[in-house]
């Protein structure tokens, strides 16, 4: 038996009048993810534990089987996984994002423009971030370069009990009431307001700013944790484990996790990916023994928090394509096999930002298929099985029968 996980980061919604009260997943065409919800399980999992943040490290490492309030030590920490940064147990790894603040004076006054400045390229944020850490890296700071916006800055001492707000969530927002806050909050206003300068002339920006695309004016932190302790994968549920993903956050986890995280190359996080490397890599994987592939798919998400339902519709249905690449592939290998598809969260256009509610579901077994009528949507998950966690619905995803 092989089993597939293809997840569709923040693809689920909440009705709202710019789609006539539908959600993205009721206008797209999808007709791979509906044909699975017809012969499979269509449901919904609580994927956030109540009291918790629906950020994407919570939700992926619950759809994963691995209890977030178990295990959850920050998503910094997981992303400094992917990077190869060796954290110390007195290590606080902070995500570090590359972000477009408005013009305005004085700082307090800037509007939050780009969370993500216009989803640099890896190259160019990799200048820049050498830039940064030899400007502002010290015996108490060091910058780490990741992928496109996403970064990592590791703090021998501070930044655990410094409360910090995610760029994503305050879209089109004044920084003043969103800058750090709590012990040490000061030392991060500085760097944020530091990198400004160093950033304001950078050549990266002078060719970003010729090219009319958003320049990467500032440093943003967040997301701050410790070293993760996480257990193997294998050893929790007897499978080898594959994770395809872009974004170093999946990447970190499958590392924690002591799964396989190849790279793909032209992999971005956005609609722009190589999704079709992706597949392949996917395929690859099945072919060299793997048990258990997680295909990771952040597009959707991208296009929630920037509220762009054109977008998201166009990314849930270039998700669609790869689940129906990935099934047709699995069907010929004449072998049983296991599907789920699902996002790891909602983000939802109206909020441009996470939220908690339950996901839609499918479970899909080539061995006990359905004849029903349905399609993939939250409102007819609404008819199915409630799963209470998402180590509920891994269980149920890996049983045998």
């Amino acid at each position: 038996m092989k089993y597939l996980i293809v997840l569709g980061d923040g693809m689920a919604d909440r009705p709202g009048s710019v789609l006539g009260n539908k959600t993205p997943l009721e206008v797209a065409s999808i007709p791979n993810m509906d044909m699975l919800a017809s012969k499979g399980e269509l449901g919904r999992v609580k994927t956030i534990p109540h009291g918790m943040k629906p950020g994407s490290d919570i939700a992926n490492l619950s759809v994963l089987g691995f209890d977030p309030v178990k295990y959850y030590t920050g998503r910094s920490p997981l992303e400094a996984l992917a990077i190869g940064v060796n954290l110390r147990d007195t290590d606080v790894a902070i995500r570090t994002n590359l972000v477009t603040l408005s013009d305005d004076e004085p700082f307090e006054k800037k509007v939050m423009v780009d969370y993500s400045a216009g989803e640099i390229t890896t190259k160019e944020a990799h200048d820049i971030m050498e830039t940064i850490q030899k400007e502002l890296g010290n015996d108490e700071y060091t910058f780490y370069s990741g992928v496109s916006y996403r970064h990592c800055l590791v703090s021998a001492r501070n930044g655990l009990k410094t409360v910090f707000t995610p760029p994503h969530d305050i879209a089109g927002e004044l920084v003043e009431k969103k800058l750090p806050t709590g012990v040490g909050c000061n030392d991060f206003i500085t760097l944020i307001k530091k990198s400004g300068e160093i950033l304001k002339n950078h050549p990266v920006n002078k060719r970003r700013e010729r090219a009319g695309e958003n320049k990467a004016t500032h440093l943003w932190f967040w997301g701050a944790g410790t070293k993760p302790s996480l257990p193997s994968f294998y050893d929790k549920y007897g499978l080898n484990g594959g994770v395809v993903s872009a974004v170093d956050l999946l990447k970190g986890i499958g590392i924690g996790t002591g799964m396989i995280t190849p790279n793909v190359l032209g992999a971005t996080g956005t609609i722009y990916t190589n999704w079709d490397g992706k597949i392949n890599m996917a395929k690859s994987l099945f072919e060299n023994g793997v048990d258990f592939v997680f295909i990771h798919l952040e597009a959707p998400d991208e296009a929630g928090h920037q509220g762009n339902a054109s977008l998201k519709i166009q990314a849930i249905e270039r998700v669609d394509y790869v689940v129906g690449e990935m099934y047709e592939y699995l069907q010929e290998r004449e072998e049983p096999f296991k599907m789920a598809v699902l996002p790891d969260h909602a983000t939802p256009l109206i909020l441009k930002t996470h939220s908690s509610e339950a996901i839609p579901y499918i479970i899909y077994n080539s061995e006990k298929e359905f004849k029903k009528v349905s399609k993939y949507t939250e409102r007819e998950a609404l008819n199915g099985r409630m799963l209470a966690s998402g180590e509920r619905f891994m269980e149920r995803f890996l049983r045998k029968n």
